[in-house]
């Protein structure tokens, strides 16, 4: 295993991916490839921290502002005076905004993510954009593009926020831009998109659940960037030059990495050990886990014991770090003489408690998994995929979740970590007929690939414990020539459309297989 790995440690690495080092070097300027560690850490120093937060999944809402444009014309004689459109005067546009109230009403309702929907603000020409000077706050302008001229809208791109726009063709009264929105402003009277940052994707015609699913995908981006999360044993990426995929993250995704070693673990898990109170607690929690009639214990009970005493640990050095997510480098085996257990049954604990909490600090694939947790609400699984073939994949790994729909915990069982038969690790057992979301990150942050898959068994082979079949509905061929990375991150549900429209906006190609 280890002359595999020499082998692959230079040729698989971004830099043949496209991105020299001095490139690299010269993109990042003075940004620090190592994490921020937490300072002097102690037990006694984390027990005593009241700043707890709730452990339950939560994301900033998205916060939009309604813009409806318009015009109120007036007769010319023996000229053309009105453009098209059904809002023609004050009027028109007073029951306008009662629809769009409306709408704006159900679309709140319906959305399964957080979203603050401000007061809608009417504008006639672009000395009015004034109005929405104070939209510091402000994510996304939600542009009802009635009428008035195209000058409006590059007003309100000068602001810098993201825009949608709207557009009616049998949903209310016809709206002038449903006409003319590509060529006059996206195309800008040329043959090509001109505007930098808006593209087709960016415009709606009629139907408001078209409108839903972009407010998703940039609630989820919101929420993916700037975040902090604890990197043990230092922030890593698989099979790749030290530092280089941490520092295209922080760059690209802005992460806050916050740094804690393994001689600063191991002292924190001596000192929790010497906590008679913390032990009982593990204990008591561990012997309610596994009394659950949908746990199969497979392994020393000692073992669950110690998992639930490291996901202490962890709970409290995020709360130090201020966080909600972890990773962890050397689960291989670094971790296991200091917990005296694996740490699989410990990331799975986190992750169904609301936590993100991903193995082998592999920062290739989390950005993927920070993305799509906070788009659908819902844990991510991040696995080692295999090779395609006869329409099936195997995806693997011993850290799945078991709440994967967000809601219910599904049967599991608990045995050893498959390569070192020690530990506690759980074989999740995943909805068969399942739709998910996979994702495959490319090792340079410049690709990514979506395939839709269903689960077509739980089976039992001598892998990673938690491991699924899944079909897709493409050539193998192209699945096996397409694939980039390595590890793959997964979730339930169908999230392609939301994910993509996010990636754009940090200019990473998003492309379909299935």
């Amino acid at each position: 295993m280890s002359s595999l790995k020499e082998i692959q440690k230079r040729k698989k690495s971004v830099f043949h991916e496209g991105i020299s080092r001095r490139n690299f070097l010269n993109r990042m300027g003075a940004v620090a490839l190592a994490g921020s560690a937490l300072g002097k850490l102690s037990w006694n120093s984390l027990t005593s921290d009241t700043n707890t937060k709730s452990p339950l999944f939560s994301r900033s809402p998205l916060v939009v502002q309604p813009v409806l444009t318009y015009s109120v014309p007036k007769p010319q004689p023996q000229r053309s005076w009105r453009a098209w459109g059904g809002i023609q005067n004050k009027q028109d546009a007073e029951q306008e905004r009662i629809r769009i109230k409306k709408e704006l009403t159900h679309i709140q309702k319906e959305a399964d993510y957080p979203l603050s929907i401000k007061s809608i603000v009417g504008i006639q020409s672009k000395d009015e954009v004034f109005r929405l000077q104070d939209s510091s706050d402000v994510d996304v302008f939600l542009i009802y593009a009635a009428g008035g001229w195209m000058d409006i809208f590059d007003a309100i791109h000068e602001l810098g926020k993201d825009m949608i726009f709207f557009c009616r063709h049998r949903s209310g009264p016809v709206y002038l831009w449903y006409e003319i929105i590509s060529p006059r402003y996206l195309r800008q009277h040329t043959d090509a998109l001109s505007i930098k940052g808006i593209t087709y994707e960016d415009v709606v015609i009629d139907d408001t659940s078209e409108i839903l699913w972009r407010l998703r995908s940039l609630c989820g981006l919101k929420n993916a960037l700037n975040t902090r999360i604890l990197a043990v044993g230092g922030p890593g990426a698989w099979s790749q030059p030290k530092g280089v995929v941490p520092g295209l993250v922080r760059e690209k995704w802005k992460y806050d990495i916050r740094t804690v070693s393994y001689r600063e673990l191991g002292a924190l898990i001596t000192e929790a050990r010497a906590d008679k109170t913390a032990v009982n607690r593990a204990e008591s929690r561990a012997r309610q886990y596994v009394r659950n009639p949908q746990v199969r214990l497979e392994t020393k009970h000692s073992f669950v014991d110690n998992a639930f005493l490291l996901e202490e640990v962890f709970r409290k050095l995020m709360n130090k770090a201020e966080c909600r997510a972890v990773t962890i480098r050397g689960c291989m085996g670094t971790i296991m003489p200091l917990a005296e257990t694996s740490a699989c049954l410990t990331l799975s604990l986190l992750n169904d408690s609301g936590y993100l909490a991903f193995c082998e600090s592999d920062f290739v694939v989390i950005p993927a998994g920070v993305l799509l947790a906070h788009i659908s609400g819902k844990p991510v699984f991040l696995n080692d995929p295999t090779f395609p073939h006869n329409g099936v994949i195997t995806l693997a790994h011993c850290t799945a979740p078991r709440k994967m729909n967000g809601k219910t915990l599904e049967p599991v069982r608990i045995l050893t970590h498959f390569e070192s038969d020690y530990g506690a690790a759980p074989k999740v057992e995943m909805m068969k007929g399942q739709e998910l979301t996979n994702i495959i990150p490319d090792f340079a942050s410049q690709k990514w690939l979506g395939l839709s898959g269903k689960i077509l068994d739980s089976p039992f082979m001598d892998i990673c414990r938690s491991q699924i079949d899944v079909g897709y509905e493409c050539s193998d061929r192209r699945v096996a020539e397409k694939m980039k990375g390595f590890h793959w991150m997964t979730g339930y549900g169908q999230y392609f459309r939301e994910v993509g429209y996010a990636l754009r906006r940090k200019n990473i190609h998003w492309e379909m297989l299935s």
